[in-house]
Formats: structure tokens, C-alpha cells, sequence
């Protein structure tokens, strides 16, 4: 997972925007070390070594820091899939290559295979991780969307996000075989190979309409 892309909010001063900083820093730490239910308010602020009320001055309920966490999470993956998505010189397939490969070889860090299985479990009972989790994949298959429509230009919107959304569920799912300390993680390297060869080949061949039929 890329470090956390944390917009600075508007005003105040540098102290304040620290501690802003540290407690989505902290936040991050239990949900990776600890699971979702055990990042409460209370255990953010003692990580912090500041009182439940000075927490709560930043970010007033557990959703509100949930929902700047997660924000903060995709931008920063925004920020790597951009430059790749903009990167001069490079075909589209080869760049959809790099996309593939800086998502599989993430999902092997510890972060990664922590904290979105996580999410995952959590977003089938709680609808406000629902929510947040599927506006997450959502900014994050843009890059994909894009880098299809140039690869395919023949292929219709509605199309290309389904294939996006394949695309990027087919590499999401191997978390649970092949990240950090999973069984299948030393084959990563196999299964990126396997990954590039067949995307940049199915998004090149597959025709309009090809999907619905």
C-alpha cells in the first residue's frame, strides 16, 4: 500500500494539521495490526497518547475518520495509477501491464492483505463500510477504464467498466492465496506473467457487444 495520501485541511495551524496526520497514521496501524472493530475512538486517541476529546476535535465519530482513512488510502493510490496512466513514450498495453503488476505485487505487503480482506468481511454487515469500500474500487478502477478505452477505443463505456471491474476482481481475489504470507506468495511472480499476458490480450481482442451475447 502506497503511504497515505492525506489532504490538508483548509486553515489552522501545523501543530493542529500534525496531529491531523498522526491520528489517521494511528488509525491506519490498528486497523492493519488489529481488525476494524478493534480501531475504536478510544484506542486511536491512546495510540496518539492524547485524550478521547482532543480525537474527537479532529474527527467527531468513528465514521468520520473512517471516511478520511479510506480517502486517504485510494488517493494515494490515485497519485501511482495517474502517473502511470499519463506516462509518455510507453504503449497502452505496456502501461496497462505496470498497472497490473503494481496491484499484484502490493496485495504481497503486509498493509494490503490486512486491511481490505478486512474491509470486505465488515462491508457484508455494515452498510456504511459497504459504502465506502465500493466508492474506493470504484475511483480505483478509473485508471483501468481509461488505459482500455485507449487500448479498445471500439468498445462501449458500460462495456469497458465491466471489464475494468473483472480485471480488477480477478487480481483482488488473489489476496487471499498469494499475499502476505499466504500459501501461494512466493508463485506471485508466476501469476503477474499470467495476469499481463491474459488482460492485455482480452482487452485487445474483445469486441464490442462480445460480452453480452
Amino acid at each position: 500500500m502506497p503511504d497515505l495520501a492525506i489532504v490538508q485541511r483548509e486553515g489552522g495551524y501545523a501543530r493542529g494539521r500534525e496531529g491531523h496526520v498522526q491520528i489517521l497514521r494511528a488509525a491506519l496501524g490498528l486497523l492493519v495490526d488489529s481488525g476494524y472493530r478493534a480501531m475504536s475512538m478510544r484506542r486511536v486517541a491512546e495510540a496518539c497518547d492524547m485524550k478521547l476529546g482532543n480525537l474527537t476535535y479532529y474527527f467527531p465519530t468513528k465514521e468520520d475518520l473512517v471516511r478520511e482513512l479510506l480517502d486517504a488510502v485510494i488517493s494515494s493510490y490515485e497519485t501511482e495509477f495517474d502517473a502511470i496512466v499519463h506516462e509518455t513514450g510507453v504503449s497502452a498495453e505496456d502501461r496497462l501491464a505496470e498497472v497490473c503488476i503494481l496491484i499484484l505485487e502490493d496485495i504481497c505487503t503486509k498493509k494490503t492483505t490486512r486491511v481490505f480482506p478486512e474491509l470486505w468481511a465488515l462491508s457484508n454487515h455494515d452498510p456504511f463500510v459497504l459504502d465506502r469500500v465500493q466508492e474506493m474500487y470504484a475511483r480505483a478502477r478509473v485508471a483501468l477504464d481509461e488505459i482500455i478505452a485507449e487500448i479498445n477505443p471500439a468498445l462501449p463505456e458500460d462495456e469497458r467498466r465491466i471489464l475494468a471491474l473483472f480485471i480488477s476482481g480477478s487480481m483482488e481475489g488473489l489476496t487471499m492465496f498469494a499475499g502476505h504470507e499466504k500459501p501461494f506468495q512466493p508463485q506471485m511472480p508466476w501469476l503477474e506473467r499470467i495476469a499481463v499476458k491474459s488482460f492485455v490480450q482480452l482487452v485487445s481482442t474483445i469486441q464490442p457487444g462480445e460480452m453480452r451475447s
